[in-house]
C-alpha cells in the first residue's frame, strides 16, 4: 500500500509511553504497517503486541556510563551510544514513509530521526509532549551549559520537521512564538479501555489484587473484599463499612512532589485521630521511575493507623479497572515547562473518576475547578480537599451528591475518545504526504 509504512520512535521504555502506543494502534487501525523503535521494559498494551500490522523492535539498552565516568563524559558516551543504536535500528528495518518521534527525550532522537527521514525521503513528524531542556533544567539548573545546548538542539531540529503535533494550545502558541514552529494540538483522550465499570467488575479486581496485596482481602475472601461483597443472588455491592480508595499514577520524577500527598495524608490521619468523621483510606500509587525507592522509604517510616499505602506496578488491563473502582484520583504533575497536561488525569476522566490535581498554568485546558475536579496549590489545600471529599463517606448525602455531580460532568468528556480525535487532528498530517 503506497505511503503506508510508519515508524514510531520513543527513546525510552515504550511500554511506559501510552500516547505513542495509542498513535501506533491508530495507525494500524487505519491500515498502516507500523514499526515501533524504542527500549523494552514495561509490557505494551496487548492489542498492540498482538496486532498483525505492528512490529516492535527493541533497541539494546544503554549502559550506565555515569557509574564509571564523570557526569559530563558519561552523558556524552550515552548520546553516542544512543545515536548509533537508534540509527542502526532505523536503517535495518523496512523503509518507512513516515517517522513520528516523541519529544522529550530530544537528544539525540530528533537529530537521528531527521537524518533518517532525509536519507529515505520520509515525512518527519515530532510529537511534542514537553520540552527536553526544561526537564534537564530540573536537575542541572537553568543556566547549565548542557541545558543551553539542549535548547539550541530542540529549536534547530524542531524547525526541520515536516509537521508537528503537541499536547496543549498553550504549547502550540509557545512553539510558534518562541521558535516559529507551527503545530497541531492533539489533546490526549482516553481510549475505549478507560471506562466506568460495574461493582461486580470492581469486586473481581479486588479479589484478584488480594492475592498479591492482602489489604484488599477479608477473612471470607470467597464472598467479600475490604471494599465489596457478593450478595446471595450473585450480584456485587459496595460494603457499607468500606474505606475510601484514592489512586495516583506517577513516573516518579522530579516534576511530581509526592511529599505534598504524604503531608496531606498525615493531616488526614491526625484529623481522624481527633474524631473527624472520616473513613480509613487505602492509597494506591502506581508506576515506575527513578525516585520511587526514595518515596517508598519515606512511606515505610510512617506509622499511620487509618491509612495504608501501596505502590504496585499494575498490568495494563488492571490499571483502568482500578481507576474506575476508586473514589478519588490524585495528580501531582507540575509540568517542567508549564505547557503539558497530565495524561493520568485523562485516563481518570475516561473512567469517570474525579480528581484533585496540582495547579499550574495550562491545567484549565483539562480540569475545571469544582466542575469536573478540584485544583490545589499546596499540601494544605490538598489536605482540605481530601477531608472535605471523604467527610461522612460512604453515608453522607452531601458527599454522594458531589461525587454524582462530578461524574455526571465527566460523561461529556468520555464521548470523544482517542481514535476519533486522532483521526480528525493527526491523520491528515500523514495522509497528505
Amino acid at each position: 500500500m503506497a505511503n503506508k509504512r510508519v515508524c514510531v520512535v520513543v527513546l525510552g521504555d515504550f511500554g511506559r509511553s501510552p500516547r505513542m502506543q495509542y498513535h501506533s494502534l491508530s495507525f494500524a487501525r487505519e491500515g498502516y504497517d507500523v514499526d515501533i523503535v524504542g527500549y523494552g521494559g514495561s509490557q505494551p498494551i496487548k492489542e498492540l503486541s498482538k496486532h498483525p500490522k505492528v512490529k516492535i523492535r527493541n533497541m539494546v539498552p544503554c549502559p550506565d556510563f555515569q557509574k564509571y565516568c564523570p557526569r559530563l563524559l558519561g552523558y556524552i558516551l550515552k548520546v553516542i551510544w544512543q545515536s548509533i543504536s537508534l540509527f542502526l535500528a532505523l536503517l535495518l528495518k523496512r523503509r518507512s514513509h513516515h517517522v513520528i518521534v516523541q519529544n522529550p527525550p530530544a537528544v539525540p532522537a530528533l537529530a537521528i530521526c531527521w537524518l533518517y527521514s532525509v536519507l529515505v525521503f520520509a515525512n518527519y513528524v515530532i510529537d511534542w509532549h514537553n520540552y527536553g531542556h526544561t526537564i534537564l533544567a530540573l536537575t542541572l539548573g537553568q543556566n547549565h551549559k548542557l541545558v543551553t545546548v539542549s535548547v539550541w538542539f530542540e529549536r534547530f531540529f524542531g524547525r526541520r520537521a515536516t509537521a508537528n503535533l503537541c499536547v496543549t494550545k498553550a504549547m502550540k502558541e509557545d512553539l510558534e512564538k518562541k521558535w516559529g514552529i507551527l503545530s497541531v494540538t492533539l489533546y490526549d483522550r482516553p481510549p475505549e479501555v478507560f471506562h466506568p465499570i460495574s461493582v461486580l467488575e470492581s469486586h473481581q479486581l479486588f479479589s484478584s489484587l488480594a492475592n498479591q496485596f492482602p489489604l484488599f482481602g477479608t477473612n471470607d475472601s470467597s464472598v467479600s473484599t475490604i471494599l465489596t461483597e457478593l450478595l446471595p443472588g450473585g450480584e456485587a455491592a459496595w460494603r457499607k463499612d468500606r474505606p475510601g480508595l484514592i489512586v495516583s499514577s506517577t513516573s516518579w520524577t522530579e516534576d511530581e512532589d509526592f511529599s505534598l500527598l504524604l503531608s496531606a495524608l498525615q493531616d488526614y490521619e491526625e484529623a481522624r485521630d481527633e474524631g473527624c468523621e472520616l473513613p480509613a483510606l487505602i492509597c494506591v500509587i502506581t508506576g515506575k521511575g527513578p525516585l520511587k525507592e526514595r518515596y517508598c522509604h519515606l512511606i515505610k517510616k510512617k506509622t499511620w493507623k487509618h491509612i495504608q499505602v501501596i505502590t504496585p506496578w499494575l498490568e495494563p488491563e488492571d490499571y483502568p479497572r482500578l481507576l474506575a473502582s476508586a473514589n478519588l484520583g490524585i495528580c501531582l504533575h507540575t509540568s517542567s515547562s508549564g505547557l503539558d497536561l497530565p495524561m493520568k488525569v485523562v485516563d481518570m476522566f475516561g473512567c469517570g473518576l474525579p480528581v484533585c490535581a496540582y495547579n499550574f498554568s495550562c491545567l484549565n485546558e483539562l480540569v475545571n475547578h469544582n466542575i469536573n475536579g478540584w485544583k490545589f496549590d499546596d499540601a494544605t489545600e490538598l489536605s482540605d480537599q481530601l477531608q472535605t471529599w471523604f467527610r461522612g463517606f460512604p453515608h453522607s448525602r452531601a458527599q454522594q451528591e458531589r461525587d454524582a455531580r462530578f461524574r455526571k460532568e465527566l460523561e461529556s468528556f468520555q464521548k470523544l475518545r482517542w481514535h476519533e480525535n486522532w483521526t480528525f487532528n493527526a491523520l491528515p498530517l500523514f495522509a497528505l504526504h
